[in-house]
Protein backbone atom coordinates (compact mmCIF):
# COMPACT_ATOMS: atom_id res chain seq x y z
CA UNK A 1 0.00 0.00 0.00
CA UNK A 2 2.57 2.49 -1.11
CA UNK A 3 1.78 6.23 -0.97
CA UNK A 4 -1.79 5.88 0.27
CA UNK A 5 -2.70 8.60 2.75
CA UNK A 6 -4.55 7.17 5.73
CA UNK A 7 -7.02 9.49 7.39
CA UNK A 8 -9.64 8.80 10.05
CA UNK A 9 -12.33 7.53 7.71
CA UNK A 10 -10.64 7.08 4.32
CA UNK A 11 -7.59 6.13 2.28
CA UNK A 12 -6.58 8.46 -0.54
CA UNK A 13 -4.00 8.27 -3.30
CA UNK A 14 -3.09 10.46 -6.26
CA UNK A 15 -2.00 8.91 -9.54
CA UNK A 16 -0.45 10.84 -12.42
CA UNK A 17 -0.24 9.64 -16.01
CA UNK A 18 1.39 10.75 -19.25
CA UNK A 19 -1.91 11.77 -20.82
CA UNK A 20 -5.69 11.72 -20.61
CA UNK A 21 -6.01 8.38 -22.39
CA UNK A 22 -3.76 6.61 -19.87
CA UNK A 23 -5.67 8.16 -16.97
CA UNK A 24 -9.01 7.00 -18.36
CA UNK A 25 -7.61 3.53 -19.06
CA UNK A 26 -6.52 3.30 -15.41
CA UNK A 27 -9.94 4.46 -14.19
CA UNK A 28 -11.59 1.77 -16.33
CA UNK A 29 -9.34 -0.92 -14.83
CA UNK A 30 -10.16 0.29 -11.32
CA UNK A 31 -13.87 0.20 -12.20
CA UNK A 32 -13.67 -3.43 -13.31
CA UNK A 33 -11.82 -4.37 -10.13
CA UNK A 34 -14.29 -2.47 -7.95
CA UNK A 35 -17.26 -4.16 -9.61
CA UNK A 36 -15.64 -7.56 -9.12
CA UNK A 37 -15.39 -6.91 -5.38
CA UNK A 38 -18.61 -4.89 -5.06
CA UNK A 39 -16.57 -2.22 -3.30
CA UNK A 40 -16.51 1.13 -5.07
CA UNK A 41 -14.02 3.94 -4.52
CA UNK A 42 -14.69 7.60 -5.16
CA UNK A 43 -12.83 8.48 -8.36
CA UNK A 44 -11.82 11.97 -9.42
CA UNK A 45 -10.18 12.52 -12.82
CA UNK A 46 -8.69 16.01 -12.79
CA UNK A 47 -6.23 18.18 -14.67
CA UNK A 48 -6.73 15.80 -17.63
CA UNK A 49 -4.11 13.26 -16.53
CA UNK A 50 -4.44 12.91 -12.76
CA UNK A 51 -6.65 10.54 -10.81
CA UNK A 52 -7.48 10.71 -7.11
CA UNK A 53 -8.95 7.60 -5.52
CA UNK A 54 -10.63 7.64 -2.13
CA UNK A 55 -11.50 4.39 -0.37
CA UNK A 56 -13.86 4.02 2.55
CA UNK A 57 -16.41 1.44 3.58
CA UNK A 58 -19.42 3.74 3.50
CA UNK A 59 -21.67 1.33 5.40
CA UNK A 60 -19.15 1.29 8.28
CA UNK A 61 -18.22 4.98 8.09
CA UNK A 62 -14.53 4.12 8.25
CA UNK A 63 -11.66 2.27 6.62
CA UNK A 64 -11.94 -1.52 6.83
CA UNK A 65 -10.01 -4.53 5.56
CA UNK A 66 -11.99 -4.25 2.30
CA UNK A 67 -10.35 -0.89 1.65
CA UNK A 68 -6.83 -2.11 2.37
CA UNK A 69 -7.33 -5.14 0.13
CA UNK A 70 -8.69 -3.04 -2.72
CA UNK A 71 -5.85 -0.53 -2.32
CA UNK A 72 -3.29 -3.35 -2.66
CA UNK A 73 -5.02 -4.63 -5.79
CA UNK A 74 -5.20 -1.14 -7.29
CA UNK A 75 -1.46 -0.76 -6.73
CA UNK A 76 -0.97 -3.93 -8.79
CA UNK A 77 -2.72 -2.42 -11.84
Amino acid sequence: MENWISEKDRLTKEFSFENFSEAVNFVNKVAVLAEKHNHHPDILLHSYKNVRLTLSTHSEGKVTDKDYKLADQIDDI
